[in-house]
């Protein structure tokens, strides 16, 4: 859950569905690693999971102890905020100030186990009707919310790395904690730099299963919802998602993803009728400043709407080119044929739709032939032949 109290989401599910909590979790986990293998995302070389890793968050929660930045009150432990503000800043990611934060905080005295009212939990004890509980040296109880990152993180990634990203909602309290638990384990803050993705909207309004204004991704690749005038393909989507930079708030509309399927179709036929331009001795155009182009936009922060708009100059230079109004050497053609399909394909990571239904087309004629011959074989009383087919299918 987002703070101290309250019941864990995957708990509650788990208890009106009369499951185990790692069912539930299987499910939305299959379901999700699904959609990212459609949205044609590599997978991680590794997917640590917080149950998975109970002892690393207990070893870390021990050594804040330790170092003074932790307390044990009533079988839970917290983070010691006041205490660690005099040695580091608190707040420096989401540039808030701890002073501000406990002034504006009503005085609990004597109705909460925190010495503060912004500390945090490390560890809690739990409560006897709690699905999720480990042994602990304070008792059966559960990590805290943020401390699974910090144990997991370093665990693979060391006590220092590179990027560190996740939805803008998590900026404060979540990476600020974890900064902070970092920080009070190894001495050093964990991460160079931080990418946090914006809001997704849709109709401009916030999603909200309640209100009804949401949409599931395989609801837009079904069409099997009320928004959408039909169904579209996940390379769309995706390239729908990439015009707006990962920083900036995305208002998902079915006007404005029928308009990124038409630039989709667009780029698509452009890099297709590539291989048909025929080079002549001298270049009209500058090809080599354009790919260069597309390099700064990935430099400046991923900014992809204007690689895409760098590529849809590519496009613009191989229309010129197939009606002769351009001229371009063999090596600048090679040069625009590849970087055209580098930046389309490798880094913004969409797929060609028309060849993806291609090879389904072919796959579906493979199938269909095999079926053919097994039927034969059956025919024939040739049963070896038609098992083997069948194991094939």
């Amino acid at each position: 859950d987002d703070a101290d109290e309250g019941e864990d989401k995957i708990a509650k599910k788990a208890r009106l569905e009369k499951l185990e909590p790692m069912e539930i979790v299987q499910q939305y986990s299959v379901d999700f690693h699904q959609i990212l293998e459609l949205f044609n995302n590599l997978p991680p070389s590794i997917e640590p999971t917080a149950t998975g890793h109970i002892i690393e968050q207990i070893e870390a929660v021990k050594q804040i102890i330790d170092n003074g930045y932790g307390y044990e009150s009533e079988g839970s432990v917290y983070f010691d905020v006041v205490k660690f503000n005099e040695s580091y800043n608190y707040g420096q990611l989401s540039g808030r100030n701890l002073e501000d934060m406990l002034a504006n905080t009503r005085d609990l005295s004597g109705q909460t186990e925190k010495r503060n009212p912004q500390d945090f939990a490390l560890w809690k004890k739990a409560e006897p009707q709690h699905i999720m509980r480990w042994p602990s040296p304070w008792g059966d109880g559960f990590p805290g919310w943020h401390l699974e990152c910090t144990a997991m993180s370093t665990k693979y990634l060391g006590n220092h790395f590179d990027i560190h990203g996740g939805g803008m909602d998590l900026k404060f309290p979540h990476h600020e904690c974890e900064i902070a638990q970092n920080e009070a384990c190894t001495g050093q803050s964990p991460v160079n730099y931080w990418m946090h993705a914006n809001m997704l909207t849709l109709n401009g309004k916030k999603m909200a299963k309640s209100t009804g204004n949401n949409i599931l991704p395989r609801e837009l690749f079904t069409g099997n919802n009320n928004i959408l005038e039909k169904a579209f393909a996940p390379s769309v989507a995706r390239f729908f998602m990439l015009q707006a930079h990962y920083r900036s708030i995305l208002d998902f509309s079915n006007d404005a993803i029928v308009a990124a399927e038409k630039g989709f179709n667009r780029l698509m036929e452009a890099i297709d009728s590539l291989p048909s331009i025929v080079s002549s001795g001298t270049s009209s155009l500058d090809i080599k400043a354009w790919r260069q182009s597309c390099y700064d936009a990935m430099n400046d922060d991923f900014n992809s709407p204007i690689l895409i708009a760098q590529l849809f100059e590519g496009v613009k230079y191989t229309n010129l080119l197939k009606d002769g109004r351009e001229t371009i050497t063999a090596d600048d053609l090679k040069m625009l044929n590849e970087t055209m399909n580098s930046f389309t394909f490798d880094v913004l990571g969409l797929e060609n739709k028309k060849e993806s239904a291609a090879g389904t087309e072919k796959l579906d004629g493979v199938i269909t032939m095999l079926i053919g011959m097994r039927n034969e074989a059956r025919a024939n009383k040739d049963f070896a032949l038609s098992d083997q087919i069948r194991d094939k299918l």
